[in-house]
């Protein structure tokens, strides 16, 4: 058996999570948490095999609370990654919120309340529908749902993913309300035991590179020395060190494994010139289309 912790049941890390295990003969035990530090720690505390983190959306960009704690908080290697689609719905009590012709009367609805990332991927529907709602953040969509749900004649209503409004009865009043079509969600599995349910040809390599101080062109050094190798770089991001103001690390996914003969090298000519490089991780990436 396989032990998993990720956000709360109904959320988009939950689908995610059970679209990326599930189905491979072994059976899951899924553990629950309402914030995302108890689902690293979980892992980390070797409570759980694995943690199941959101760590970048199409629409809102980097989870940059989630990175810190991988990168800050824990040492748990990422042991895979895979995108997941984020399908959010306006749920509701439709006995509440609807008209008696079925349409959905959005003058009844005074609160809004759902992850920020969610409520972000919805912002131009909800200044578009539902200008007058008081928007509220709560940990998790499910968590959403269900505050919903706990509180019935209110004129609450929750984003969030189809499975948790059946879990809850409540309804769906309107689906698909995010922003755009091509919303996805890059998640990471964390933890300490490799990962062999599923291979992929695709694989990749985080690494967090931290420059030397009063270093001009360090980071030029840096990429040079992907770019004479020709190995590519699919992201890079700096976060601050929270060590002095203006310091900074830099987290780069490189499209190679850590196995290859060329990626290795490079890492040594970046320590060369006097950077500290930490190797996050290298493992398989898959798309949706995959499974």
């Amino acid at each position: 058996m396989i032990s998993a912790a990720c956000l709360t049941k109904g959320s988009t890390s939950d689908e995610a999570a059970r679209h990326m295990l599930n189905g491979f003969g072994v059976d899951i035990r899924y553990e629950y948490h309402r914030m995302i530090a108890d689902v690293f720690l979980s892992t980390a505390e070797g409570k759980t095999d694995y943690a199941v983190i959101p760590i970048e959306n199409t629409i809102d960009g980097s989870v940059s609370l989630h990175t810190d704690w991988l990168v800050d908080e824990v040492n748990l290697p990422i042991r895979a990654e895979w995108v997941y689609p984020s399908i959010q719905n306006l749920i509701g009590a439709s006995s509440e919120l609807t008209e008696e012709s079925g349409e959905l009367a959005y003058g009844r609805i005074v609160k809004v309340m759902s992850h920020p990332v969610a409520m972000a991927q919805c912002t131009q529907y909800l200044k578009r529908r539902l200008p007058h709602a008081e928007l509220e953040h709560v940990g998790s969509t499910s968590e959403a749902v269900r505050i919903v749900r706990d509180n019935p004649g209110r004129g609450w209503a929750a984003i969030g993913q189809v499975s948790a409004a059946a879990d809850n009865d409540l309804a769906i009043l309107e689906p698909a309300v995010t922003d755009h079509d091509n919303n996805y969600t890059r998640f990471l599995l964390v933890g300490r035991e490799p990962f062999n349910l599923r291979t992929s040809e695709k694989h990749k390599t985080s690494v967090l590179i931290t420059l030397p101080e009063d270093y001009p062109g360090a980071l030029h050094q840096v990429l040079s020395a992907f770019s004479w190798r020709r190995i590519n770089l699919s992201r890079i991001e700096s976060r601050p060190t929270k060590k002095k103001l203006g310091n900074y690390y830099f987290l780069i996914d490189v499209e190679m494994a850590m196995e290859t003969v060329l990626l290795p090298s490079a890492i040594a000519e970046i320590e060369a010139i006097g950077c500290q490089v930490r190797v996050l991780g290298s493992y398989p990436s898959f798309t949706y289309e995959s499974r």
